[in-house]
């Protein structure tokens, strides 16, 4: 009778069982899972528009229009509930009924007397201290912190991965074709990845929002991407001139694979694991950069809720010490959490590492 070997595991089954270990790493995993469903279920966290009513005989969302102001039905605005529904929904519709967020505020504007049973209006100014009803306090405006925060969430979090999914890009296929055919065309990319490397993100940013009339949070995260890119490439690079006279390699183009094949569905698999590092940095990098354009009154337009525009808010009157605490402590605790996720993946998926064990 023979006994078949265990089967060994797959290297992404290895790497998950080596982060695993890493418990600052695993930590800041769930970290970062957590600010994803802060983001995602931010209208539902806190804010003034129901989650779901029903209103005239038919369901609406209201709740969905802090994703995009389109996704509010028209009807409201044809009613005219200027954004307080809890009055005017029972006054238009007596059998009307809705499900609203579990904290009455709203990121965009003060929250006035009577718009919500046994709750004050929002305090303006010096005033707006933490308390029961605001939980971070609120701005010199009235705004409440607590619900800019968890809707700045989304700011945070779509600068870093939108901003990195188009370095990414570029920088995968870049450093692909140069690690891949080498001569001339290596020659040349690599020349164009060092003109890029030159050119400051922040200068050109700046220069952007300059020229643009009306300028967006998309544009920063196209110019985060397009000056991001440049480590990717060069890792990249490096991996493909490692890995295209393997063996495997050898054996694809010898059954007929062609060379988009090779290239992304053999070499670049064995070289993922690396190029993950260098991405989850930027992201990290990207979020920083948003922060402190927004800190310095660069950064999203409003109204998009930002943790950096909060922070430029408390420099103008350092007595609001909550408006730098509360966004602060965000931005270093998303940052190193970023931070220790790459660091994790970089020794997770380090082969030197597992042979010196």
């Amino acid at each position: 009778m023979t006994l078949k070997p265990p089967a060994s595991r797959g290297f992404w089954a290895e790497a998950w069982r080596r982060y695993r270990k890493r418990k600052l790493a695993l930590v800041a995993l769930g970290y970062v899972a957590l600010m994803g469903l802060v983001a995602l279920f931010s209208p539902a966290i806190a804010g003034t528009k129901p989650i779901v009513c029903k209103y005239k005989g038919s369901l609406y969302f209201p709740a969905l229009g802090y994703f995009n102001p389109r996704w509010e039905n028209p009807i409201f605005r044809t009613d005219r509930f200027r954004g307080v529904y809890p009055a005017n929904l029972k006054q238009k519709d007596p059998e009307s009924w809705a499900i609203f967020p579990l904290l009455y505020q709203d990121p965009y504007r003060r929250v006035r007397e009577g718009e919500w049973p046994n709750q004050p209006e929002n305090p303006t100014r010096d005033e707006g201290q933490p308390s029961r009803a605001n939980l971070f306090g609120t701005n010199r405006a009235g705004v409440d912190v607590f619900a800019q925060m968890v809707h700045g969430t989304r700011t945070a979090l779509l600068v870093g991965f939108v901003s990195m999914g188009i370095a990414a890009v570029i920088g995968i296929i870049v450093g692909a074709c140069a690690g891949y055919f080498g001569g001339w065309v290596d020659m040349l990319l690599s020349r164009v990845i060092e003109v890029v490397m030159c050119i400051p993100a922040l200068v050109l940013i700046l220069a952007l929002i300059a020229i643009l009339e009306r300028p967006t949070i998309w544009h920063m995260m196209a110019v985060l991407g397009a000056t991001s890119w440049t480590g990717i490439a060069r890792l990249t690079r490096g991996e493909f001139i490692r890995l295209r006279n393997a063996d495997f390699v050898t054996a694809a183009r010898a059954i007929g694979v062609g060379r988009a094949g090779v290239m992304f569905r053999h070499i670049f698999r064995n070289a993922l694991a690396p190029v993950l590092v260098p991405i989850t940095f930027g992201i990290a990098a990207a979020i920083l950069t948003e922060s402190a354009l927004s800190f310095l009154g660069f950064g999203a337009p409003p109204p998009n809720p930002s943790w950096g525009a909060l922070l430029n808010d408390g420099r103008t009157n350092q007595q609001m010490w909550w408006l730098i605490v509360f966004p602060g402590v965000a931005i270093f605790l998303t940052v190193l959490a970023y931070n220790l996720i790459g660091e994790g993946l970089q020794e997770a998926t380090d082969p030197r590492l597992k042979q010196s064990s």
